[in-house]
């Protein structure tokens, strides 16, 4: 029988275009207690500048996109100040965006909407 292998989600899978010179990135500090894949969409909480991932049910400002996630990153023991985020200028891939449990399909467009206004478009099928 063969084996199948799996390929694992990588930056070229999310990350179409970016602006030259890093000017689509941002380094942040990922609130502790989180798990967070490469593609997750994140929003920012306010008090902190600090980012989670989207929550449309909050009120501390992680409800509003704030960019995507470029690499995985485990702050489940503590605040995680070297996480790296696509936050304006760039074009990612529908299918390698990670959303939390229970978001709803107007939720997430919602969400794609804010994102856009950043200027962070996203793209189906590419």
């Amino acid at each position: 029988m063969p084996t199948v292998f799996v390929e694992p989600m990588n930056l070229g899978d999310l990350l179409k275009y970016e602006a030259p010179n890093l000017y689509s990135r941002d380094r942040v500090t990922v609130v502790a207690g989180q798990n967070l894949p490469l593609g997750a969409v994140a929003g920012m909480v306010t008090a902190s500048g600090k980012v989670k991932q989207i929550d449309p049910s909050a009120t501390d400002g992680s409800q509003y996109a704030a960019g995507v996630l470029m690499q995985n990153c485990d702050a489940h023991l503590a605040d995680r100040d070297d996480g790296l985020m696509v936050a304006r200028h760039a074009i990612v891939s529908d299918h390698a965006l990670q959303w939390p449990v229970g978001i709803t399909t107007g939720e997430q467009q919602a969400a794609i909407a804010q994102l856009k206004a950043l200027g962070v478009l996203v793209r189906q099928g590419v």
